[in-house]
């Protein structure tokens, strides 16, 4: 098979394995990086992690919580498209979950041959039953090139707006390396839109970050209706861009003033008004080199300023925050431990006070609270 004929195998429909025990156990699991955590209606708590490696072997991994994240499900449905039959590993490594103002489900998922092929491509499968025995999800629908890491943001108009990353070259890997030469001015930051809950996905409009790290945006509407953007870059922190017509065009991008080692980072707007952000250092102009103090931190200008400072795990190698708020004021933020030794996904649960007073103090906040661990690593 020539090169493009083995990345147009991506493009076969990702299939959702909804009894992936014993193979998808924790005893046999050896891998763990964080994608993302979702709350439903109904107070369920659902958690995507990668299994397999932060590589062609990725997969995805499905658990879920009824009691608030003490205790969590083994893996109820996976997305492992490897097979023996394939030229080339097909990858499940890039994705999030979402619950819409429906009260629908929302997986992500990005899927690609090898770890990158140039083009890979957007995923969604939705779950319009979240809180039952047994969910069912709708068949995957492609959206569009690349990879979405974040979560959609509702506008005020109702317009939904999703971060979509379309990699540059140098992350493509062999056999792809000289395919798709035609999407080399669309290798950016791209926004998104649907106007239809969901159904169709338009493109809006993009930015190109310098010095891009994988993009890995991330939006919130500030209160004059402008989008705000922030985007991982690899040596230069956080930079930002910001567009007043929803995302059609972008300001020149610049340094946010965000210091922030290469990782992705967290930031989302409150019931409050304030905008949470969650990143490496105790500082909003320092950060750490080895993905270590993962902190908390609050604005009351839509990501002008920032104050307080609340450290969710001090410890090294750990990364990759997703979160959310819920309805009663409490913030989640999942994130990862050691993928490849220890393979932790761990959950913090706290609230604006806590950041403000830099300590975890509400009745309920609690940090380091373990989502699941792959035993299989154990057994090496």
């Amino acid at each position: 098979m020539t090169p493009l004929e083995i990345a147009d195998l991506a493009l076969r429909t990702p299939v959702i394995n909804s009894s992936p025990l014993p193979r998808y156990s924790y005893q046999n699991l050896d891998y763990g990086m964080t994608i993302g955590i979702a709350k439903t209606n109904g107070g369920r708590l659902w958690a995507c992690w990668v299994g397999g490696g932060d590589s062609p072997k990725a997969f995805f991994v499905l658990g879920s919580s009824d009691d608030d994240g003490k205790s969590w499900s083994e893996p109820r449905f996976v997305v492992d498209m490897h097979s023996s039959e394939l030229p080339e590993p097909m990858s499940t490594l890039v994705g999030n979950l979402w619950t819409d103002p429906s009260g629908r489900l929302w997986w992500f998922l990005g899927q690609s041959m090898g770890q990158y092929d140039g083009r890979a491509g957007v995923w969604a499968s939705v779950c319009s039953n979240p809180d039952t025995e047994a969910p069912s999800w709708s068949e995957p629908v492609r959206i569009w090139h690349g990879y979405t890491l974040n979560k959609p943001v509702v506008l005020k108009s109702g317009t939904w707006l999703l971060p979509v990353s379309l990699w540059d070259r140098r992350f493509i890997s062999a056999p792809f390396g000289e395919l798709f030469h035609e999407l080399d001015d669309q290798r950016m930051a791209h926004v998104f839109a649907s106007v239809d809950q969901g159904k169709t996905w338009t493109r809006r409009g993009g930015v190109l970050i310098p010095d891009s790290e994988f993009d890995e945006h991330i939006m919130i509407e500030r209160e004059d209706g402008s989008i705000y953007l922030t985007a991982r870059t690899h040596a230069n922190g956080i930079w930002e861009s910001v567009s007043s017509d929803e995302g059609a065009s972008w300001s020149v991008p610049q340094y946010s003033g965000i210091s922030n080692c290469s990782a992705r980072h967290l930031m989302i707007k409150l019931k409050s008004g304030r905008v949470l952000l969650v990143k490496h250092g105790g500082k909003i102009d320092s950060t750490t080199d080895v993905r270590s103090h993962l902190c908390a931190f609050l604005s009351e200008d839509g990501g002008r300023s920032w104050k307080g400072s609340l450290l969710l795990d001090e410890r090294s190698a750990i990364s990759y925050p997703d979160g959310f708020q819920s309805e009663d004021g409490y913030i989640y933020v999942s994130y990862d431990k050691n993928r490849a030794t220890e393979g932790e996904i761990l959950m913090a649960r706290f609230t604006e006070d806590d950041i403000l007073s830099g300590e975890f103090k509400s009745p309920r906040s609690s940090s380091k609270m373990l989502i699941s661990r792959p035993l299989g690593i154990r057994k090496n």
